[in-house]
């Protein structure tokens, strides 16, 4: 990857479906946790891999469906896709990989003639990958006289059955565990191989990923009995696999404990946000904590205490103005006065804030850039509900460059900028011109000094509010 210049620290290669994400979770805390624990911990100096079965269509409705994170590498269709950042460039060279002893047309027509196998839908069949649903009771015998007439008719293919119903066929070259062994072969030949990877998986079209050389593995507590028989026969007497006695992605995270691969406290589980520290105190932590005070502070699960608003107030520049975007100027003090009317607003509500893509970099002796996208999501139930949403909590992005609170500051010049907005309501569409200007306000660890460029990004999917923001945070030594 091109973002990190060195190794990566932590390399997590994860399936998505009852791994990653728990369907059983109405909540999705297990998947919070994770997400609040990476965008503090890892995120500047790691890679996120997501495995999955889904195709790209099927992928980014789930995204759609659940608060996920954005990886630097998705593998989809059961490894038979390799796609890069949040774009998701394909990886050209894979597709010269599996073009080997492939021919699609000929499964097609050998597959046809079993009465047992049920093509899945025509989003699930990709270059590579032709799949199709089958009752368990017939697998093991539709899978053996498969496999027996391609090899016949010289056709070099992978057969895989998971879920208690899937059966993909693939290109021999490909599949989860052969895709990973494709990009540590690539990170080795530009001398970036992880200094780690952890794989995750609770299916049998997992198996793979565990028998990639010098991995450590994690096989979450609901993994299906497909995977564990496979771990049985070829990976009991492995030290550096483990079934975790957690779900999905808290069993991911009490992986990264169980191999000392890193801090493995997430944020959410610290009842004191002050409390919280991660090894070193960076700006992406300050992030994370921050925001996770925010979603307590209207839930209502912290104190309603003038202490919290007293030190935020105090922490900002008396000449700290706040531009809304739809021009009005509000003083930061006035800004933070008003918190109070939100307290509680979202208590016993389905809302969530989670913060994505924190990415840092030092511009300075004491200066940091950082870039994020944050993330809402609440319970939308009808009309009035959304029109709320939209008039309480429109979320607002900012561009900030901080600088060191004891530095001498000079006031810059920075344009007017207008972004366009559009919003898709209820199929009545609407375009928006918004103004931004010029935020200036101190806040922070000890102290921090923030200049912000403001633009609007606002998309409804589902209910789930999208604010995107980016944020340049300056540590003080005073």
């Amino acid at each position: 990857m091109d973002r990190l210049k060195a190794p990566a620290r932590l390399m997590i290669v994860s399936d998505l479906d009852h791994t990653m994400v728990d369907h059983h979770d109405p909540e999705n805390m297990s998947l919070l946790r994770f997400n609040a624990l990476w965008e503090a911990c890892y995120r500047n100096d790691s890679l996120l891999v997501f495995s999955t079965g889904r195709s790209p269509t099927l992928y980014k409705q789930l995204r759609k469906e659940k608060p996920m994170l954005t990886p630097d590498i998705t593998i989809m269709s059961v490894g038979t896709e390799i796609t890069y950042g949040t774009s998701m460039v394909p990886d050209d060279g894979w597709v010269e990989v599996l073009n080997q002893k492939w021919d699609r047309n000929l499964v097609t027509e050998e597959t046809s003639k079993f009465p047992e196998l049920t093509l899945q839908s025509e989003t699930e069949q990709r270059p590579h990958k032709v799949s199709f649903y089958v009752d368990k009771a017939n697998a093991q015998n539709v899978t053996k006289a498969l496999s027996e007439i391609f090899a016949k008719r010289g056709l070099d293919v992978k057969i895989i059955y998971s879920g208690g119903m899937d059966l993909d066929i693939l290109p021999q070259g490909a599949g989860k565990g052969q895709a990973l062994a494709y990009l540590h072969k690539k990170f080795k030949t530009e001398g970036k191989l992880p200094a780690n990877t952890l794989v995750c998986g609770d299916s049998g079209n997992d198996a793979e990923l565990f028998s990639i050389p010098d991995v450590h593995g994690v096989m979450v507590s609901n993994a299906q009995e497909e995977l564990l028989q496979w771990h049985a026969e070829n990976a009991k007497g492995n030290p550096k696999i483990i079934h975790a006695t957690e779900r999905c992605a808290a069993g991911i995270i009490q992986a990264i404990g169980h191999f000392n691969l890193g801090p493995n406290t997430s944020p959410r589980d610290i009842t004191n946000l002050s409390d919280f520290q991660s090894e070193n105190i960076s700006a992406s932590s300050e992030i994370v904590r921050f925001f996770m005070f925010y979603e307590r502070w209207r839930r209502a699960e912290v104190e309603n205490s003038e202490l919290y608003l007293a030190s935020m107030k105090a922490d900002c520049d008396s000449s700290g103005i706040l531009i809304h975007p739809s021009g009005a100027e509000l003083s930061l003090c006035d800004a933070i006065n008003g918190m109070r009317s939100y307290y509680g607003d979202k208590q016993g509500q389905k809302f969530r804030v989670w913060v994505d893509r924190v990415l840092s970099i030092q511009t300075g002796l004491d200066t940091w850039l950082v870039k994020f996208n944050k993330w809402e999501l609440s319970a939308v139930v009808g009309l009035q509900d959304v029109l709320e949403l939209i008039r309480d909590h429109f979320s607002t992005g900012f561009w900030f460059f901080l600088q060191s609170h004891t530095n001498a500051f000079t006031r810059v010049a920075v344009n007017r900028v207008e972004e366009p907005l559009e919003l898709d309501l209820l199929r009545r569409g609407t375009n928006r011109s918004t103004t931004t200007d010029i935020l200036f306000l101190t806040w922070g660890l000890e102290s921090y000094s923030i200049w912000c460029h403001a633009f609007n990004a606002l998309d409804w999917v589902f209910g789930v509010g999208v604010g995107k923001f980016a944020l340049a945070i300056g540590f003080a030594d005073n």
